[in-house]
């Protein structure tokens, strides 16, 4: 347990502490760790001073990492003992590392805990949240501190947050849904346990110690908390709200999580780079199978659908949805490209396809970008590609999405051979050395090169692929 004094207290020394460093406004300092108190610590820290907390994803491969650090070029990077190794076999650059535990005890002890002097504005950075990009490797999302205000705002006008509430802290921090939520407690004054992880017993402990305002379940996890709430008498001390991603949830486990726990689910279309917005207004009432998972949308936020051309689209017409409102983060780091292409007109483009119906909610269709979301974590098929194509054997390939009934999707990859010697178990082999475990596709599959549907313009038609999947499951 960890009073506001004492926590207010060590975030203080840290600041100090960092300061003592050379860290000034607008500078970066990472952490790579799991779950624990001390990334909570940090990005408070981080806020007084003006730094900018990178949170490094530690699934990430050796590759990965690295281009992270590089991209974002930390001062300060924190590495919790778990990691020490795999930060130690990067090529990173990072001028000062801070081991936590006795380093970073020691550290806070020297520094005085009285309050720095205030450096941050509303628009500098608070995190950098990396998110997988379309050319294969990280970018890193920039959330200001106007952006998590507004988030606190939404939370508190559409989820009912108050100060009475408690967060159980189990996603990895380096998502927005754990580090949001918990900036957003520690606020307001509310509570937040901290856990390592989907340690399923402590996460149903904690539903019979703390009144909880959304407990947060995963597709692809809540099949074994059902489980666990079959085989024991769990009585909710309160939750107001479960769940995330009904879509990719199958609709009987929602109805049974539900009612078990006695919360309703929520019903949610949000991303890193906007928060819970824009349509996650939408709840599933306990009990209920859903027929209808379309979305509603949040406070503090427009949205327009619009063609190709960035037009407006009547209802009933596909368009990609285009946002604006003051929980949207402020650029991908170093992408000014990329910024330029998905800011356009003033709208930030999510790539995602919703059609409008005439009561305003949104149906989505599809995504533009072709993001597959396995598991709570987003995979694009170019990330897997990109080390398909690598090897000289390979003579094209495509990676597609497949429903997935623990996962709700999963990556499949089809292959055409240059080298009639090359098997599945040499791509396995090239997949987990590159990429990710969450990002290596479920099954491979051989294609004649001449088998592989393409558009006048001779890219692949991933969607002409997806439908063999589609015919094989019908």
């Amino acid at each position: 347990m960890c009073t506001y004094g004492e926590f207010n207290a060590r975030v203080n020394c840290l600041a100090h502490a960092l300061a003592a460093l050379g860290l000034q406004r607008g500078d970066r300092v990472a952490i790579l760790s799991e779950n624990r108190r001390e990334y909570l610590e940090l990005a408070f820290a981080g806020a007084k001073l003006g730094l900018i907390l990178c949170a490094l994803n530690w699934r990430l491969t050796e590759e990965e990492l690295a281009h992270c650090i590089r991209l974002t070029t930390p001062k300060v990077t924190l590495v919790s003992e778990r990691f020490v190794g795999a930060l130690s076999a990067l090529e990173h650059g990072c001028h000062t590392i801070i081991e936590l535990g006795a380093d970073y005890e020691k550290r806070l002890a020297a520094q005085p805990v009285d309050e720095p002097d205030i450096a941050a504005q509303p628009e500098d950075g608070l995190v950098i949240i990396y998110t997988s990009g379309t050319t294969g490797l990280p970018k890193g999302a920039l959330i200001s501190h106007r952006a998590e205000i507004a988030r606190l705002h939404v939370n508190c006008l559409d989820f009912d947050l108050d100060r009475t509430d408690a967060f159980v802290a189990w996603p990895p921090m380096f998502h927005m849904v754990s580090l949001d939520q918990s900036i957003s407690l520690l606020t307001i004054g509310g509570k937040v346990v901290v856990v390592d992880g989907f340690d399923v017993a402590r996460i149903l402990d904690s539903v019979e110690t703390e009144r909880q305002w959304w407990l947060v379940l995963m597709p692809g996890m809540i099949d074994q908390v059902i489980r666990e709430l079959r085989a024991r008498t769990i009585r909710p001390k309160g939750i107001k709200l479960i769940g995330a991603m009904a879509d990719l949830v199958p609709r009987a486990q929602i109805a049974e999580i539900t009612q078990l726990l006695q919360a309703s689910y929520a019903n949610t279309f949000g991303s890193t780079e906007t928060g819970i917005p824009p349509m996650s207004g939408g709840r599933i009432p306990i009990g209920e199978v859903p027929t209808d998972l379309s979305k509603s949308q949040n406070s503090l936020c427009e949205f327009r659908l619009v063609d190709a051309e960035d037009r407006d689209v009547p209802d009933g017409t596909p368009g990609e949805l285009a946002f604006r409102g003051p929980t949207l983060f402020s650029g991908y780091w170093n992408a000014p490209e990329v910024n330029a292409k998905d800011f356009r007109g003033g709208w930030f483009h999510m790539g995602d396809m919703f059609v409008r119906r005439p009561d305003g909610r949104l149906d989505f269709v599809d995504r533009a970008k072709y993001l597959i979301k396995s598991g709570g974590e987003n995979i694009y098929p170019a990330e897997i590609e990109r080390v398909l194509l690598a090897d000289h054997r390979v003579a094209d390939a495509v990676v597609v999405r497949s429903r997935d009934e623990k996962w709700g999707e999963v990556p499949v990859a089809f292959v055409a051979r240059r080298d009639e010697g090359l098997t599945a178990d040499d791509l396995v082999e090239l997949c987990r050395r590159h990429l990710a475990g969450y990002k290596r596709p479920k099954d491979i599959r051989f294609v004649a090169f001449n088998a592989l549907p393409r558009s006048t313009t001779g890219k692949i038609q991933r969607h002409e692929v997806e439908r063999w999947l589609a015919q094989e499951h019908a």
